[in-house]
Order: structure tokens, then sequence, then C-alpha cells
């Protein structure tokens, strides 16, 4: 079957995304279902984690958040039924590309997608609805009546870490990067309830003399932030000019501004801390968890769990509470140009290939 795949270890040392038949190596087992692909999300791949884990090879399937309608079914699957519109996230090291017509998906890793929402809604959500959720309510214990400061917040996780968060009845600080992420932050209104904004204070991070930490603790009247969402941090000062980097905060800000017994959820995986802001988080009885993309799909060990999330996205995107960051859908011939950009990060909304 015909996909998009991302070629790497090019003789220059290039990487380049390439549309070429591949067959399926395996044949599918009687737990597998047959789709017929509707909708499939563009995400960055990762190449430091692909080496990480050891799955290298010279071609990589892109495209793995897809919705679609099942055709087939195998004798033992029990969850799904021909004709059922369903979406997921393939494994990790499914050797198909999501952006083929046809895929063969064990369905453990589908759920069932909710009549009232579109093809390119549900693929492009998937993913970031699970990142939000994991880090906030999995790894951060979101609850009522607590603060949350999510960085980036217009950013496609960003956005639904907000809308969850207040969803959830806590009270939502978020950072943008520039005018027009500040104005659709202030803009943000839930769809159901009162019309209240639901970011409670907006940081514009641009204006390049914003001190983070000062305005989080003015804001919760000096006792810190309970829950804190990054998109990166900086770890060591640079005296240069505002750049996209630049925009991401110190860590010895956002541990400045952690409350007592608070969550800081980053996103930095090379993450150092010095032996003094060890201290300060001690002292503040604070926790640090790292949020990785993929952690549900390197263990099989909570499977339940990680389908009950990806239904519980599912839901509130139904239901309106969740309102994805999403581009105009891009037909199938444009998606090697937009997944280029996509992995080179010049694009701020989710991409979605309509099939």
């Amino acid at each position: 079957m015909k996909g998009l795949y991302y070629q790497l270890n090019m003789p220059d040392g290039d990487e380049t995304f390439v549309f070429q038949e591949k067959e399926c190596s395996e044949a599918p087992s009687e737990y597998h279902v047959k789709l017929q692909v509707k909708a499939c999300a563009l995400t960055f791949i990762n190449p430091k984690l692909v080496s990480d884990i050891k799955m290298e090879q010279e071609f990589m399937p892109v495209g793995r958040e897809v919705s679609g309608i099942i055709t087939e079914v195998g004798s033992k699957v029990t969850f799904f039924q021909p004709d059922d519109e369903v979406v997921g996230i393939l494994p990790l090291d499914s050797q198909e590309s999501g952006l083929c017509e046809v895929l063969w998906v064990h369905e453990h890793y589908l759920v069932p997608k909710p009549e009232k929402v579109s093809w390119v809604e549900s693929a492009g959500t998937i993913r970031d609805g699970l990142c939000a959720y994991t880090a906030l309510h999995f790894l951060a214990h979101l609850g009522s009546g607590k603060s949350v400061l999510v960085l980036d917040g217009a950013s496609p996780i960003g956005t639904l870490a907000v809308q969850l968060s207040h969803h959830t009845g806590a009270t939502v600080i978020a950072t943008a990067h520039n005018e027009q992420d500040k104005q659709y932050l202030e803009n943000l209104r839930p769809t159901v309830g009162i019309r209240q904004p639901v970011v409670a204070r907006v940081i514009d991070m641009s204006k390049g003399n914003t001190d983070l930490a000062e305005s989080c603790l003015e804001e919760t009247g000096g006792l810190g932030v309970d829950i804190v969402l990054d998109a990166g941090v900086r770890l060591y000062n640079q005296d240069i000019s505002i750049t996209e980097h630049q925009l991401l905060p110190h860590k010895h800000d956002i541990i400045t501004l952690l409350s007592i017994g608070s969550h800081w959820v980053t996103r930095e995986e090379n993450l150092q801390l010095d032996p003094p802001d060890s201290h300060l988080l001690f002292l503040k009885g604070a926790s640090i968890s790292f949020l990785n993309d993929e952690m549900w799909n390197l263990s099989n060990a909570q499977q339940g769990k990680y389908l009950h999330i990806l239904k519980d996205v599912m839901e509130k995107l139904s239901t309106g509470i969740f309102r994805p960051q999403l581009d105009e859908p891009v037909p199938l011939y444009e998606a090697k140009v937009v997944m280029e950009m996509v992995q080179k990060k010049e694009t701020r909304k989710r991409q979605v290939v309509q099939l």
C-alpha cells in the first residue's frame, strides 16, 4: 500500500519524506480490524526517541493519528463491528503509514468516534487531548480550586490543557508568544455554562521585560501556582535578542512561582537541576513529572487506562469542552510539503490530511 515515509540515513546526512509502496511485513492477527482511513494528523517525528528505543529503520511511516470506518474484523475482535466509525493512534512499531487508504489495526489501539465529531477533528485532537489529559489528570492530579499555569497556551496541546483545566474548575494562567496568541486566549470562552473568560490572566512573553514569576505570584496572592505545564524551558541565561527559545521561561522562574505541594509537569527531556534548585523544591514539597508523548505506547501495562483516556478525550470533543487548534484540512497531494513544515516546526496549528 502506498503511504508517506520519513527517510533517514541519507548519504548527504539529510532527512526527507517520500511517497512509496510498501507491503505489510506481518499478516493481520485475529484481533485486527481493517480500517478505511478518512483523516490522518501530521505530528513531529522525534528521531532521538526512535534511536533510544532501538527502532531505527531506513523508512519510518508518517501519520499515526487516524480516523476512519471499519470494513472488516478479525474472528476474535470483540470491541467493534463492520461500519463502526473509530479513531486511534497507531503503535510506535507500526510499519504502515497512516496516509494509506486502508490499514490493518489491532482493536486495542482504537476507540469509537462520536457521531457528531468530524473525521478531521477526531484525528487532529486525539494525541493533543491525550497529552493534556495525561499531564493534568494522570501526572498532576488536577482538581477544582487549583491554579494552573499553561505555558504557550495557544499551542495545540496548550489550548486543550487550558480548556480542560477550566472545565475542571481550576484558575488558569497562560502565556502567549505574540499578540495574536494573546488575543486568542483572552477571547476564549466556554461553549457551555457561564460565558466567562477561560483564562484568568494571559502573560505576553514577547514583550521581553515580562517577569513570569512575579506575574504568577501576583495573580495567586503570593501563594504560587499549584500545577505548571511547560512547553520546554531554558536551562541557562543567554544575552541575545528575543527568539523562539527566549520565549521559554528559565527553569528558576518556574521553581520560584511554584506553591507548596505543587506539581511541575515538564516536556523538557534534558532538564538539569542544580543543588540550590533541588533544595528549593524540597522546601516547597514540590514534585516534577516528565511528559513523554509516547509513554502509553512504550508499555501495554495500563492499556485499559489508556483507552479510557482516549474515550474521554472524544467525549469532551463531542460535548464542546475541547475545541482544538486545527488548520484547514490538507489534501493528500500536499501532505509531503506540509509534513516537512511540521518537522521543521514551522506550523502553529495542528495539520490534518483528509483522505
